[in-house]
């Protein structure tokens, strides 16, 4: 079930990342502006933003096999819109729609968390994230190799529209396998679904209010969007259009507000209080929205800019580069891992998550000095430290993130792994309204920041190494009942 799983998040990740191994060719061949370029990476991000809190409320609701299956099929859509785009407006267009692609990530956190122990979790939580972030690699380093050996296809060309159109069309057929060859649970085991849909129930007023400002962050990054889509180098929308979209925003943001006033409403008004196994402090979930900012936030960012960053520092091709730059990505299949097994072994999540977050600010200050000058082996080395403690940092916080309540896993992972998302449009648009060493210190200061909040205020999440979840009986165990007669 894990391999599926993971198989099935690595090809959404090919599909998310299909457009950054060809962006030069790309703004070649239709004529793009370097800041359209750099904008279209940022569009790739956008919409995984609101598309992971819904996935997650599907998720939570329909089961991870349904889920997950749909959003394969779903994607050969904005997949063949790519490969068919003429201009940077259907550009824009298609890479939104990708973005969705992009959250099915969510879903396989629940998957796992059905299928192995809280004690198993790190492990288990990593090998699924890493391996299918792996999905990154494949679409850098595979997908230039598919585009030039059939450019004859393409009169010489390198052959980018038909290596895009693969990728949708091999994850929509993975669908269909994925659908007919998994089960939501062990069998014997219920499904538990939220008691409420519509928003994550919350378990004090307190955290109510904390849930409210996640949701602006998440409403905000996607405003941003719409302001770098107005700027006059991009000329996508008007002034008019970006208010609009502003007011629409905004009328989003209300209505989230509501529909967490009404699946929370009885807590607010005093009429309902939680037991002290039920609760949990949405606190905890924000802090853990701030590691994934630093950690996940920046390896979408990297792995964004990182093949132009390589063609343009050292001159090189853009296959050689998209090559070279897929050293990054290529590291997930041991270093995501790796961060769940030190958080499981290390017999503290806490400290895990507060150590590998030095590592990540650490690395990126040292990669602000990557420059023309350095030898290409010393540059790739310095990424590949960034991208270890990145991907380790990954693994570290959804070894987390199911242990804080499971029956709202998908929801709470979608929040997450939202903010992941909202860093990626930070920092992308930091970088283009700026250069790639302010973008690495940047991420740098953020991380140390980051370990700072966890050393004082993340807490060690309540049977973090236990042999089941809190009111599951392992499965080795026997209940024997006595009568009396």
């Amino acid at each position: 079930m894990l391999h599926q799983t993971w198989f099935a998040f690595f090809l959404t990740f090919v599909c998310w990342f299909n457009f950054a191994p060809f962006a030069t060719t790309i703004g070649k061949e239709l004529h793009l502006a370097p800041e359209q370029i750099k904008t279209l990476g940022i569009c790739n991000l956008a919409l995984t933003i609101p598309a992971r809190l819904i996935i997650g409320m599907l998720l939570d609701r329909f089961g991870p096999r349904i889920t997950y299956s749909i959003l394969l099929m779903f994607a050969v859509v904005p997949c063949l819109a790519t490969a068919l785009a003429q201009d940077f407006n259907q550009l824009v267009i298609s890479r939104l729609l990708m973005g969705i692609v992009g959250s099915g990530f969510v879903v396989g956190i629940r998957m796992v968390a059905e299928w192995f122990e809280p004690k198993e979790m790190g492990i288990a939580q990593g090998i699924y994230g890493g391996w299918g972030n792996f999905g990154a690699f494949g679409a850098e380093f595979a997908l230039p190799i598919i585009a030039v050996s059939t450019s004859f296809f393409a009169g010489g060309a390198s052959n980018w529209r038909f290596a895009i159109a693969l990728t949708g069309i091999i994850a929509a057929i993975y669908g269909v396998i994925y659908y007919n060859s998994v089960q939501d649970t062990p069998t014997g085991k219920v499904y538990k679904k939220p008691k409420k849909n519509g928003s994550l129930e919350v378990t004090s007023i307190k955290s109510f209010w904390a849930m409210i400002v996640s949701n602006f962050g998440l409403i905000f990054a996607l405003g941003l969007l719409a302001w770098r889509l107005e700027q006059k180098n991009i000329h996508f929308l008007t002034l008019s259009q970006m208010y609009l979209a502003w007011l629409l925003l905004a009328g989003l943001f209300a209505y989230q507000s509501y529909q967490a006033w009404q699946v929370n409403r009885e807590l607010l008004t005093g009429k309902k209080t939680y037991a002290p196994s039920e609760r949990f402090q949405f606190g905890q979930v924000a802090l853990l929205e701030f590691t994934y900012i630093t950690n996940f936030g920046s390896e979408l960012a990297v792995v964004s800019m990182l093949p132009a960053f390589f063609e343009k520092t050292f001159a090189l091709e853009h296959v050689v580069a998209g090559m070279i730059a897929a050293t990054y990505p290529f590291l997930n299949l041991v270093s995501r891992p790796s961060g769940g097994l030190i958080s499981d072994k290390f017999s503290s999540r806490k400290w895990t998550m507060t150590i590998i977050s030095v590592g990540i600010g650490v690395s990126y200050l040292i990669a602000h000095f990557i420059n023309g000058n350095w030898p290409i082996p010393l540059a790739i080395a310095v990424t590949m430290f960034a991208a270890y403690f990145a991907q380790a940092g990954c693994g570290a916080t959804y070894s987390i993130v199911p242990l804080i309540k499971k029956e709202a896993t998908g929801q709470i992972a979608g929040n997450v792994g939202a903010y992941g998302n909202f860093g990626g449009v930070v920092y992308l648009t930091i970088f283009s309204l700026t250069d790639a060493p302010t973008l690495f210190s940047t991420m740098g200061i953020a991380a140390l920041v980051c370990a700072f909040m966890c050393a004082f205020f993340l807490k060690e999440p309540k049977g973090s190494f236990a042999a089941a979840y809190e009111g599951e009986l392992p499965e080795s165990t026997t209940t024997i009942f006595l009568t009396e007669e």
